[in-house]
């Protein structure tokens, strides 16, 4: 009977010694660089696009109406603003996907060292 629960037992340490074996995959620090550029690329376009934006449409505002460029310059700062908020809004989105991914990552280590 005992030796059943040790072949039983064994089988379980074996699976556990080679679970914790198992390399981790981490990423390179070329592709956390890589990433971090994309990100900050995203965030550059957004306030661009923005800008743009704005200015195209206070241009175009002052085109058909026939008016100083009032308009210009008003829709270029309300692009501007609107930029920055987007932007904002990416950078909240990315820090709240670290923060889980930390968070996940102490958890799983808390885990590991429990057993």
């Amino acid at each position: 009977m005992s030796n059943g629960d040790d072949h039983q037992r064994l089988a379980e340490l074996d699976a556990k010694i080679k679970a914790l074996k198992t390399p981790v995959k981490e990423k390179a620090h070329t592709e956390e660089h890589y990433s971090q550029a994309h990100l900050a690329w995203r965030m550059v376009i957004e306030l661009v696009a923005g800008l743009l934006i704005g200015f195209g449409i206070g241009y175009g505002l002052d085109s058909l109406f026939g008016t100083i460029p009032i308009f210009l310059v008003l829709f270029t700062f309300l692009g501007l603003a609107a930029g920055v908020k987007t932007m904002m809004r990416s950078a909240s989105e990315i820090q709240a996907k670290k923060m889980a991914e930390t968070a996940e990552g102490t958890a799983s280590e808390t885990d590991a060292n429990e057993r």
